[in-house]
């Protein structure tokens, strides 16, 4: 059988390179998240670590795969043909940590649609889907034990795998812009909150989705090289991040929500200053504070304040 050299222990390698490297930005991820978020729910830790071991593991047998083919089958090119078990535990791997981030963002539409079942539901029927096919796959792979022989006998299980991770994917971005959109109060400062979360949904959705997408259209238009197995070690690694980068960006949309306020705060201040100074009722005001009128401006001036508060909480409700 000839084998292509460059687009099979090529694509392995660069792969898993790559891989590697995406590994690298989810540790420094979970170490700024610990750092930024020492409070959090137990349950959000929990999924944090378990995220952080599954992607652990995913590059150990990635790297275990790879030693196998470059160093103790060492100028043997017929063994890519081989399915190493570290190999087939890739594919399992990145199928259980898809699962986790799917039901993640399952959650998250499903609260913000007001535990709305119609909706969440389905998404965590496709992700548990995506999670059996992937385990049939490995199963199958590891029984198989040739690519030869897999891309022959259940070439479509591992399709339909790939294909459902795009569909929930793509899912899980539809319903988090559809239900942030309908979120808009026409406040512009909290409208520039919304507005940031849902480029952040489109760029997360997008790159996973990506990734899957051109590891599917790979596997099925080269069966006969290793380019989509290189494409695929690199999945779960942008699942991974994504869902990292959302819990680490609270910060940053907090941040920006509590100088949009004080910003409104001051100008909205500035603006008594000017009306009052117009008026002549400042000085009054101050001088006798059991006034009359003084009553009506604190009242005013609280409703205002309890306003500003009911809109960052739901800005901060938004966020997580």
């Amino acid at each position: 059988m000839a084998v292509n050299i460059p687009k099979s222990f090529g694509a392995l390698l660069l792969g898993g390179l790559n891989a590697s490297l995406l590994s690298g930005f989810v540790f420094v991820q979970i170490v700024i998240y610990f750092k930024l978020y020492p409070k959090d729910p137990r349950q959000i830790k929990s999924l944090v670590l378990a995220i952080w071991f599954l992607d652990v593991s995913h590059t150990a047998f990635i790297w275990s795969a790879l030693w196998s083919y470059f160093i103790n089958d060492y100028g043997d090119v017929e063994v890519i043909d081989d399915i190493q078990w570290s190999l087939a535990m890739t594919i399992l791997v990145t199928a259980m940590l898809t699962f986790l981030v799917h039901l993640f963002f399952a959650h998250r539409i499903f609260m913000l649609s007001k535990r709305n079942y119609l909706i969440g539901a389905p998404i965590v029927l496709l992700a548990f889907l995506r999670l059996l096919s992937a385990s049939v796959t490995t199963g199958e792979m590891l029984s198989l034990g040739t690519f030869s022989r897999f891309k022959h006998d259940i070439r479509w299980i591992f399709t339909s795998g790939l294909a459902l991770s795009t569909a929930v994917d793509v899912l899980i971005t539809g319903c988090l812009f559809a239900l942030l959109q309908s979120s808009r109060t026409g406040a512009t400062n909290l409208d520039a909150i919304i507005d940031t979360l849902i480029c952040y949904s489109f760029e997360t959705g997008a790159l996973t989705c990506a990734g899957t997408v051109v590891s599917m259209l790979c596997w099925l238009t080269m069966p006969n090289n290793l380019i989509f197995m290189g494409l695929h070690f690199v999945i779960g690694k942008l699942y991974a991040n994504s869902l990292l980068v959302t819990l680490n960006m609270r910060e940053k949309i907090r941040r920006s929500s509590s100088r949009r306020w004080q910003d409104l705060s001051i100008r909205v201040h500035g603006l008594e200053n000017n009306i009052h100074r117009r008026t002549g009722v400042s000085e009054q005001l101050e001088i006798n504070p059991g006034s009359p009128g003084d009553s009506k401006t604190s009242a005013s001036r609280s409703t205002s304040k309890v306003e500003v508060n009911v809109n960052v909480e739901r800005g901060v409700y938004l966020a997580p």
